[in-house]
């Protein structure tokens, strides 16, 4: 076969719709949806830095029986690059995003947590030389002021919510830890990546173990529950089925469906728990996600 004739082939199976990466999408889509609203269900009878340590202790577990069977191994050169990362995606934000939630409702903080690629863009501009432009920087501010109104946005009108920039501080550790895994991901499989990632970053979490052991002995059994679910779904099975998408799309492609996240958790969080979006709110939002598309789509223009 012609290296054109191969070309001609390769373009028509880019363009097959493949039904196992749509499905990998959509449950990816679904389940960390929905765990910004059980997060919400979860505090209270557990401080933020217990919740985040009876899910990620938990799933670092399984990330280690996945270790140990295949025992995929960084290089020495890799293991500071991917400490760091790990420490900033798991416990930095989970602790701070948990803090986040305790005031501000599981909709506008899914928006809040998607100005991550914002932040990817700007580190990855000062780190990695990459070009920003005029429309990166103007992408940057619709994307910040819609962050800004959600921060302000009440039922009671304008009154900020501190917990807010925690949730934005969630999304730069985000940023950071994505620009440190770029080479990783590189030299081990995605899947590798991720356990390694949900092993060293829940060692931070250790110290809170005995506390959240009694907080979940006391806690009711819907947060039981809502810990195990969050486990199990958004955090063992969701990071799967993105690992799956990953490697079967481009990982352009694979996260602009990620876009679907917040519409769907501010779904979630009006039929599960009523939360009624302020319309104040609701502006903020579509701001911060137009804002990532402008960055993301017309930055290099």
């Amino acid at each position: 076969m012609s290296m054109a004739a191969s070309a001609a082939v390769s373009a028509k199976e880019q363009g097959k719709f493949d039904l196992v990466a749509f499905a990998a999408i959509v449950v990816t889509i679904l389940f960390w949806a929905s765990s910004f609203v059980v997060i919400r269900i979860c505090l209270g009878p557990l401080t933020p830095i217990e919740l985040a340590t009876a899910r990620y202790v938990a799933a670092g577990a399984i990330a280690l029986v996945y270790l140990v069977i295949y025992r995929p191994m960084p290089e020495k050169r890799d293991v500071f690059r991917l400490s760091v990362a790990a420490v900033l995606f798991i416990a930095a934000y989970a602790v701070l995003l948990n803090t986040g939630e305790q005031t501000v409702p599981a909709g506008p903080a899914s928006f809040i947590i998607n100005t991550m690629p914002v932040f990817t863009a700007l580190i990855a501009t000062f780190a990695l030389g990459e070009r920003f432009g005029r429309w990166g920087w103007v992408g940057t501010a619709v994307s910040f002021g819609g962050v800004a109104l959600i921060a302000v946005a009440s039922d009671d009108g304008f009154k900020l919510d501190p917990n807010a920039v925690m949730i934005l501080g969630a999304a730069l550790c985000s940023a950071i830890a994505s620009v440190l895994q770029k080479p990783l991901l590189g030299r081990l499989p995605a899947l590798a990546v991720t356990a390694w990632i949900l092993l060293i970053g829940s060692v931070p979490l250790f110290p809170a173990i005995p506390a959240t052991i009694q907080a979940l002995a006391a806690a009711p059994a819907d947060v039981n529950w809502g810990v195990a679910y969050l486990v199990i779904f958004p955090t063992a099975i969701g990071y799967l089925t993105w690992a799956i998408a990953l490697k079967r799309l481009t990982a352009a492609r694979a996260s602009n469906f990620l876009y679907g996240v917040p519409p769907v958790a501010t779904l979630i969080g009006f039929v599960w728990l009523g939360e009624m979006p302020t319309v104040l709110g609701a502006v903020g939002g579509l701001l911060a996600i137009l804002g990532v598309l402008v960055v993301n789509v017309m930055r290099k223009r």
